[in-house]
């Protein structure tokens, strides 16, 4: 079993701090909250701007490219033997979303802090000042088994290779019968859905009875959501239960739907 969550009590020493914060309405709330206090130590990664290439037309939150995250954790002075801890609010996706950068990149020591910013601050420094790290130069080990594209999705849903999709997304939305943010309500054909908000407790994300009945773990399971935000805690937290055939599809719906056709209604 995989350990992907941490409390403020499992902390080590010497470890680095990623503050991830960020909100989905206001897209300078993360930086402004950066810039307020964060924990001593910590760089800021945004969701736009650092884990989202927002010059692809594959989805609105696109896979950056491994360029891009080379160059990403480069600068922030990244190292295979750091121990990393990444740090939103607290029960949001934003730090699910840059641990599986990380994994995807092969860093073997990243861990998600469950409560979040407010839990860290109760027991660490906070401070305004900003850390310079020296650039590293790295030899990144691409786990591409993590990583699903539109066409690995598209062979699913064909029935050309056997696997479970997992949408993220409200119920309601997965059904079609409503769709706040992208121009075709429904959900990828064949897919099953399970909410990602009810795996949040307060300000940390845990796994339920329910979603480790939705699906098996000797299961091929391809998780996506709306642009690939929120399907990131699914599978960090489906990671951590042990499942070991996961990919994420970061594209997500948003993504599908510029290319292919898309169901309503529910499947069991």
């Amino acid at each position: 079993m995989a350990k992907v969550f941490v409390t403020v009590e499992e902390l080590k020493e010497k470890a680095r701090f990623i503050d991830t914060r960020f909100s989905l309405t206001n897209a300078e709330e993360g930086q402004q909250l950066f810039a307020e206090g964060h924990i001593q130590g910590a760089i800021y990664w945004d969701l736009n701007l650092d884990l989202s290439n927002m010059a692809s037309k594959e989805g609105r939150h696109p896979m950056p490219s491994k360029e891009q995250l080379q160059a990403l954790f480069e600068r922030s002075g990244l190292r295979y033997e750091d121990v990393i801890y990444v740090y939103d609010q607290g029960g949001m996706p934003f730090a699910a979303r840059a641990w599986y950068m990380l994994k995807y990149a092969g860093f073997p020591q990243v861990y998600i802090v469950n409560g979040g910013f407010a839990a860290l601050a109760e027991k660490l420094d906070v401070t305004a000042e900003h850390m310079n790290y020296s650039p590293t130069e790295l030899q990144l080990q691409w786990q591409e088994q993590l990583y699903a594209g539109r066409a690995d999705v598209k062979v699913i849903v064909e029935g050309k290779e056997q696997a479970t999709l997992l949408d993220a997304r409200a119920a309601n939305r997965y059904r079609g019968e409503q769709e706040p943010l992208d121009p075709i309500a429904g959900h990828i054909p064949t897919a099953k859905n399970f909410d990602w908000e009810q795996i949040k407790q307060g300000a940390s994300l845990v796994s339920s009875d329910d979603l480790l009945a939705k699906v098996a773990k000797e299961e091929e399971v391809v998780v996506y959501c709306g642009s690939g935000v929120t399907a990131s805690p699914l599978f960090a937290v489906l990671t951590e239960a042990g499942y070991e055939h996961l990919r994420l599809y970061v594209g997500s719906y948003s993504d599908w739907i510029t290319a292919y056709d898309v169901e309503t209604g529910e499947n069991k």
